[in-house]
């Protein structure tokens, strides 16, 4: 059974850089593809990148130029380094996995970003 814990999620100043991070156990993370997805209050939760179990990457437009996804395979992790961070991009954080691209079925529990401005 895959599980999966982020990290890394805090207060953090506009313009300021955050780097979240999600660990799996019980699998090897590098056979999915692995996705972050937010949700603010009161919206709809959206994704925001995505990597591939062959490495290609997907990211939101609003979020292209200022996020990176990658994945550590000797950590069994995959993070999402954040830049130029904005108030809008302030949400809850989930990483979430599947065999598909598109077909989630792992969710993590969700990490907390707040970005002041």
């Amino acid at each position: 059974q895959l599980q999966l814990v982020e990290s890394g999620g805090r207060l953090v100043q506009a313009g300021g850089s955050l780097r979240l991070s999600c660990a799996a156990s019980g699998v090897t993370l590098r056979l999915y593809t692995v996705a972050w997805f937010r949700q603010a209050p009161g919206k709809e939760r959206e994704f925001v990148a995505r990597i591939s179990s062959s490495s290609m990457t997907d990211y939101k437009d609003s979020v292209k130029g200022r996020f990176t996804i990658s994945m550590d395979n000797t950590k069994n992790t995959v993070y999402l380094q954040m830049n130029s961070l904005k108030p809008e991009d302030g949400a809850v954080y989930y990483c979430a996995a599947g065999i598909l691209i598109g077909s989630y079925h792992y969710w993590g529990q969700g990490t907390q970003v707040t970005v002041s401005s």
